[in-house]
C-alpha cells in the first residue's frame, strides 16, 4: 500500500547539495534542550570551589558554618567524597586527566584546582555559600610561565611520537645555500565554546544516568565506568544537543562531581561550570615556543628542515601540543628532524584544541617558508610547488590524494595572487599600509571504528541510531543525507538519532574523524539494511533493524597516507601610527574528501579561518607569575574575533574524494583554521616590511617592531 509505494520510490542525489539543519528550527525557536536546562525531578544543584592558591596542600575546609546556610544539602570534598580508580587506560588510549578525578586528596597542583562541591537546593544557594566557603592551605612556590629557556624540558609522545629524524641536518645547513633560522611563539589559547560545560546526574532504577555536553557519550560513558568501577550496562550517558566544543568536552571534573553527589544524595544533581572556571577546568591550547631552521639551495629546494616545539604540560598530567608534526607531512628535505618538547610547570592541564598541534605548528613552518621564499627571491607559492613531496616525507607512504597545488592554483587565481607586488611596504592606501600573504594547511583524515543501527519503519520512514556528537558542526544533517542516499530514499523520510551511549560504541566528535567515522557505519548498515528488503514487501510493525561495525573496514586504512589540505589567501592593512591590523578579506581554497553538505561545510572552513583570525590578531590568555591565574578570565578580557573583523571571508574546495571511503569523505572540522594565522603574519610582513614571529600581533608590537626597524 502507502508504505511498498514510498518505499519504491528510489531517491538519490542528497549528499553534495545543500540542506539546511535538520534540527535548525528547533534551536532557533528553543525547543531545543541543552544539558543545563531540562527539567528533573527533585533537581539539587552543585558549585564547584575552586583553590585560590596556585600549589600547595590543603589544611583544612570549613565546612561546617556552610552546611547550616540556607538551601544547603552537603559539602563534598577530599575527606569525605567517594574513592574513585584512575589506574586505567580510557577509550582513547590514554590515562585520565587528574583534574576530572576530583576530592581524591590535599595536594594542589594549579590555582582553580577543585577543592570542594556544595550542593543545594538552588543555583543561587548553592553560589552563594561556594563563595562563603572558607579553604586554608599550606602553600608553596609556583611557577607558571614557559620560555624557550624553560629548564626540564622532556621529549614526549603524544597522539604522535615525539622525534622523527633523517639524514644529516647540521650537514645539510652547512650545505645549503639560503638558511632561515627563527624562533616563533604562541600564546596560551582557550575554547571558549558558547555553550558552558554542565552535567546532571542521577540513578534511577539502579542505573546512572548522565545528560551532559560533550563529544562523545560513549567516550564520556566508558570514563565514567572506570572511575566508578560500575558495570558498563549500569551506565547511560545523553549529549543530544552541544553548544559548542572544540576539543575541550570530555570528562572534565563538573561531571564526576555531579555523580558524586547524586551518588550520596540519591537525588539528580546538576553542576554547570561559570565561564570563569572553564578557563581553569576545560582544558587550553598550551603555549609554544617554536625554533624552525630551514636550508635550500638557490633554487629554494629544501635541503634541511628542522622544527622544534616546546610547549608546556601540568604537574599532574603530560600532554603535548605537537606543533612540529605538520612538518613531516608538508615539506621534504634531504635531512629532516622534528621535535615536541614539554615542561611541567604549575597550571591547569593543556588538552586537545581545534587542530592540537598543527594550529600553532603551521604558524611557525608556513611564516618561516615565507621567511626562505624572501630570502631566495621566489614567490611564495612557487617555492612551496618547487618543495611539493611525492610520499610522506618521514612516514614514505603514498598519498591517498594530495590536491595542495590544485588548491593554491585555484585560490591564486580567485584571489588575485599574479597582479600582487612582491616588494613589501609599497602599497599604500591613504594611511593604510597593504599587504597580501599565503599558507598552507593540512590536517589527517582519519577514521575510527564505528557502529550504527538502521531501522526501516513500519509506515515507510527510517531511524538512524549512533552514538554520534553534533557539537555544532552540522552531523546530524550530514548522516541524514548519508543515510538517504544509501538507502535510496529522500532525507526527509530519515530520521538521525545522536547522543545516546546506550546507542553503542562510535567515535567521538575530535580529530577531524567523526563525520567520517559515522557516515561509514551508517553507510554500511544502510546499504545491508536495503538489501535486506524485498521490493512492495511490508515492514512488520517493530520495524526491520541492521546493525553495522566497521572495526575490520577502517583497520586497512593505515596503508596511506591520508590527510586534508587547503590555501589560504589573505588582505591586510596596517595602520602605522596606531598599531592597527585589519583582515580586509580572506580566502580559503580546501580539498577535504567528498562534501556533504555544502551549506555546513562552508560553515565550518569559515569558521576556522575566523579563529586564525582570532589567532592572529586577539587570543591571548596571560598568566599572572604571582598568582598563578590568568588575568580577564572571561569573554570580555579574552578576545576572540567578532563580526567587525572579518568584513569578507571566503571558503570553497577542489574535487578530492577519498577513493577508500565509501561516501569519499576526508574530514573539514579543523583544516580550516591550519595556515590561516601565518597567511595573516606572512600579509602583515608584504604590508609593513616587518616579520612578526610572536602570536597575537597586537597594535603594540606593530608599533614597537616598526620603530626597530
Amino acid at each position: 500500500m502507502t508504505t511498498a509505494t514510498t518505499r519504491n520510490q528510489r531517491v538519490r542525489g542528497a549528499v553534495g547539495t545543500a540542506h539546511t539543519r535538520v534540527e535548525g528550527r528547533d534551536k532557533v525557536t528553543g525547543a531545543a534542550r541543552y544539558a543545563g536546562e531540562i527539567p528533573f525531578a527533585e533537581l539539587a544543584h552543585g558549585w564547584l570551589v575552586l583553590s585560590t592558591v596556585a600549589r600547595g596542600r590543603i589544611r583544612s575546609v570549613e565546612d561546617a558554618p556552610v552546611l547550616g546556610m540556607p538551601g544547603v544539602v552537603t559539602v563534598l570534598h577530599h575527606r569525605n567524597a567517594p574513592r574513585l580508580d584512575t589506574d586505567y587506560v580510557g577509550l582513547l588510549g590514554t590515562r585520565p586527566d587528574p583534574t576530572c578525578a576530583v576530592f581524591q586528596h590535599d595536594r594542589v597542583p594549579h590555582l582553580g584546582w577543585p577543592v570542594a562541591l556544595v550542593v543545594a537546593e538552588t543555583s543561587e544557594q548553592a553560589r552563594e555559600a561556594a563563595e562563603a566557603l572558607v579553604v586554608h592551605y599550606d602553600q608553596e612556590p609556583h611557577d607558571v610561565v614557559l620560555s624557550a629557556a624553560s629548564p626540564g624540558a622532556y621529549t614526549l609522545d603524544g597522539h604522535m611520537p615525539a622525534v622523527a629524524a633523517k639524514g644529516d641536518l647540521q650537514s645539510a645547513l652547512g650545505d645549503s645555500a639560503v638558511v632561515v633560522d627563527a624562533e616563533y611563539t604562541t600564546p596560551e589559547e582557550h575554547h571558549s565554546p558558547m555553550e558552558p560545560h554542565a552535567a546532571t546526574a542521577r540513578w534511577e532504577d539502579g542505573r546512572l544516568e548522565l545528560v551532559d555536553s560533550n563529544q562523545g557519550s560513549g567516550w564520556v560513558s566508558d570514563e565514567l565506568v572506570k572511575l566508578f568501577s560500575l558495570d558498563p550496562a549500569s551506565v547511560r550517558v545523553r549529549s543530544e544537543h552541544v553548544g559548542g566544543g572544540f576539543g575541550s568536552k570530555g570528562v572534565r571534573a563538573h561531571q564526576v562531581a555531579a555523580v558524586m553527589a547524586a551518588t550520596v544524595l540519591q537525588r539528580p544533581v546538576r553542576v554547570v561550570l561559570t565561564r570563569r572556571q572553564m578557563f581553569s577546568l576545560a582544558g587550553y591550547r598550551s603555549p609554544t615556543a617554536q625554533r624552525v631552521r630551514l636550508g635550500a639551495d638557490a633554487d629554494g629546494r629544501l635541503r634541511a628542515l628542522e622544527h622544534d616545539c616546546l610547549s608546556l604540560t601540568s604537574t599532574v598530567y603530560e600532554f603535548v601540543e605537537p606543533g612540529a608534526g605538520v612538518a613531516r607531512t608538508m615539506y621534504d628535505a634531504d635531512a629532516h628532524h622534528t621535535a615536541n618538547r614539554v615542561v611541567r610547570l604549575d597550571v591547569p592541564s593543556p588538552t586537545w584544541m581545534r587542530a592540537p598541534g598543527e594550529a600553532p605548528g603551521s604558524f611557525a613552518l608556513e611564516s618561516a617558508l615565507d621567511e626562505l621564499a624572501e630570502k631566495c627571491g621566489i614567490d611564495p607559492i612557487e617555492l612551496r610547488a618547487r618543495n611539493e613531496p611525492e610520499r610522506g616525507p618521514i612516514s614514505g607512504l603514498p598519498y591517498s590524494g594530495r590536491s595542495l597545488l590544485a588548491c593554491f592554483q585555484e585560490g591564486a587565481r580567485r584571489f588575485g595572487w599574479a597582479d600582487r607586488d612582491p616588494r613589501p611596504g609599497v602599497r599604500r592606501e591613504g594611511a593604510w599600509l597593504l599587504g597580501t600573504g599565503t599558507a598552507a594547511a593540512s590536517f589527517p583524515a582519519g577514521a575510527a571504528p564505528s557502529t550504527a543501527a538502521v531501522t526501516a519503519e513500519a509506515d515507510g520512514t527510517y531511524t538512524v541510531r549512533i552514538a554520534a556528537a553534533d557539537i555544532g558542526t552540522g552531523a546530524r544533517t550530514a548522516l541524514t543525507l548519508i543515510a538517504a542516499d544509501e538507502l535510496e530514499t529522500a532525507p526527509d523520510r530519515v530520521r538521525v538519532r545522536i547522543g545516546d551511549s546506550d546507542f553503542g560504541p562510535a567515535m567521538i566528535a575530535g580529530g577531524s574523524m567523526g563525520t567520517r567515522s559515522w557516515g561509514w557505519a551508517v553507510t554500511a548498515a544502510a546499504r545491508e539494511l536495503r538489501e535486506r528488503l524485498t521490493p512492495g514487501a511490508a515492514v512488520p510493525p517493530e520495524g526491520v533493524t541492521v546493525r553495522s561495525d566497521t572495526t575490520e573496514a577502517i583497520g586497512a586504512l593505515a596503508q596511506r597516507e591520508r590527510h586534508s589540505f587547503g590555501a589560504q589567501f589573505a588582505e591586510v592593512a596596517v595602520d602605522p601610527t596606531t598599531g592597527e591590523v585589519r583582515v580586509r578579506r580572506m580566502l580559503g581554497m580546501f580539498a577535504a574528501g567528498r562534501i556533504v553538505n555544502p551549506l555546513t561545510a562552508r560553515n565550518q572552513f569559515v569558521g576556522g579561518m575566523t579563529w586564525g583570525i582570532s589567532m592572529a590578531l586577539h587570543e591571548e590568555a596571560v598568566r599572572d607569575r604571582a598568582s598563578g591565574g590568568l588575568y580577564g578570565a572571561d569573554l570580555a578580557g579574552y578576545h576572540v574575533a567578532t563580526h567587525a573583523d572579518v568584513p569578507l571571508i571566503e571558503a570553497d574546495w577542489v574535487d578530492d574524494p577519498d577513493p577508500d571511503d565509501p561516501v569519499g569523505i576526508k574530514g573539514i572540522g579543523e583544516v580550516g583554521i591550519v595556515g590561516a594565522a601565518a597567511a595573516i603574519a606572512n600579509a602583515v610582513w608584504h604590508a609593513t616590511g616587518v616579520r612578526h614571529r610572536n602570536l597575537p600581533i597586537r597594535p603594540d608590537r606593530v608599533l614597537t617592531a616598526g620603530r626597530d626597524a
